[in-house]
């Protein structure tokens, strides 16, 4: 067997040294072991129900706020804000707590199965949902929305507005990384179309898949994903995980034209299929939040749809840019020149309180945390100088989205898309929020079957 030159060297110690080796090991660890124990019996408290009525430094010096629908999936977890600290974990069994002072709700898990009643004096809810409107559509009513004191959306009204999620800085709309000649473009057209679609949530509630299919009569289109496909991406970019990898950016910056079809028409509710080709230096051809020239980097950036005009439309004016260079390059011009003219997007990416992919910046989670955390102190101040609490109130406005469209007036027949199912999902839902709404006011608990009663009450 072969032995290490440390094994060696360690047999040729005399047999005090290795006792005094052996010794000190032993006592570094037992010094570590009661560290440990330490640490756990402090945090214990926070960890275990049994244990829920002891009192520790941190029950009584922090603010606790529950995760009650969990994103984060910490136990525990003593969480900085500027100047002030809370105490955050998914631990429900804080419901009673004295110390808890809100709860923090993700939109996609939010559910009428498990929610913190009886809802206390001091209990602020907050509301974090920044993914699509179809996740959860009875959050998007009045009845509902109104309970939570604090929000963290996708609408630019809400308390911390996350319409920018999606887009790292202005530096990433003005990198030429992967902007391609139009020459080499137009070179590229002998074996591409001019316009590419990567889309793999088919017939969304925007019914994008309908409008496209049509589309695709009237001009060439490469549809790489699993909706309306028909051309194949390289086996190691055939997962939805290789969306941000380079070789993929390089496909689709050989293209004049991609196809950006939000799967919600709401405003605000803008995802990286608006970036991502803005970021290429591929002109976009958008569909979905109706204010998105709030947000372009230009008021020529991107190929506006006009979902009341028939594809065919859209097609004869991509076609006329396709052979007109000039009349293209003016989608690009920006770009070029690395101008932005759109003070409100500046604005708000210099602004905002959180970053994306940004060591040096807070997550939007953290700041969402962070909101919350300052605003419980902000009344423990107050209440300590004498002075009534502050109360904050989500508005309407703070998620809101409209019914989905009716079917395209192209559409053959109803059973070309599954609209209808989510214009019966969105009116069901005012239903289910109507009756949250009531349940909720009257504040005690009550079971999924009383629920469903009261959904289905005149």
């Amino acid at each position: 067997m072969v032995r290490s030159r440390t094994e060696g060297l360690f047999d040729m110690w005399p047999v005090s040294v290795k006792k005094r080796c052996a010794f000190c090991f032993c006592a570094c660890a037992f010094v570590f072991l009661i560290m440990t124990f330490q640490v756990i019996e402090q945090l214990g408290p926070f960890e275990q129900n049994t244990l829920r009525q002891q009192v520790t430094h941190v029950q009584v010096q922090y603010p606790v706020i529950v995760w009650w629908s969990p994103l984060t999936g910490e136990l525990g977890r003593l969480g900085e804000c500027g100047q002030n600290r809370c105490f955050f974990t998914v631990n429900k069994s804080y419901h009673s707590h004295p110390q808890t002072k809100a709860f923090l709700f993700y939109g996609t898990d939010f559910s009428i199965e498990s929610l913190p009643l009886p809802r206390h004096e001091q209990h602020q809810w907050a509301l974090f949902h920044e993914e699509s409107p179809k996740n959860n559509y009875k959050l998007f009513h009045e009845p509902l929305i109104t309970l939570f004191n604090h929000t963290a959306t996708f609408s630019r009204r809400s308390h911390l507005p996350l319409t920018t999620q999606h887009l790292e800085a202005l530096s990433a709309l003005g990198t030429q990384t992967h902007l391609l000649p139009l020459s080499y473009k137009n070179q590229l057209r002998r074996t591409l179309a001019p316009v590419a679609y990567v889309q793999s949530d088919c017939v969304p509630p925007s019914d994008r898949d309908v409008y496209i299919q049509e589309l695709m009569k009237h001009i060439q289109v490469d549809s790489y994903g699993q909706c309306l496909h028909n051309k194949d991406l390289p086996p190691h970019l055939r997962d939805s995980t290789a969306m941000d990898d380079h070789d993929f950016y390089q496909i689709l910056a050989q293209y004049k034209f991609i196809l950006a079809f939000e799967n919600a028409v709401c405003d605000d509710y803008i995802t990286e299929k608006l970036w991502r080709p803005l970021k290429l230096g591929v002109v976009p051809v958008y569909y979905g939040a109706p204010n998105v020239r709030m947000w372009l980097p230009d008021n020529r950036s991107a190929v506006m749809v006009n979902p009341n005009e028939p594809p065919k439309k859209l097609a004869q004016y991509l076609k006329r840019l396709d052979e007109n260079d000039g009349e293209y390059l003016k989608y690009l011009e920006w770009k070029q020149k690395r101008e932005i003219s759109n003070v409100n997007l500046v604005t708000e990416l210099k602004e905002r309180p959180w970053g994306v992919q940004d060591l040096g910046q807070d997550s939007f989670i953290d700041a969402f945390e962070c909101m919350v955390c300052n605003r419980v102190w902000e009344n423990i101040h107050r209440r300590e100088k004498k002075l009534p609490s502050k109360v904050w109130r989500a508005e309407e406005s703070h998620l809101t989205c409209p019914p989905p469209p009716e079917l395209f007036e192209f559409a053959v027949s109803a059973s070309s898309s599954l609209r209808q199912i989510w214009r019966a999902s969105y009116e069901q839902s005012r239903r289910e929020a109507r009756a949250l709404g009531l349940m909720l006011r009257r504040n005690t608990n009550f079971t999924v079957t009383q629920f469903w009663r009261e959904v289905f009450t005149d």
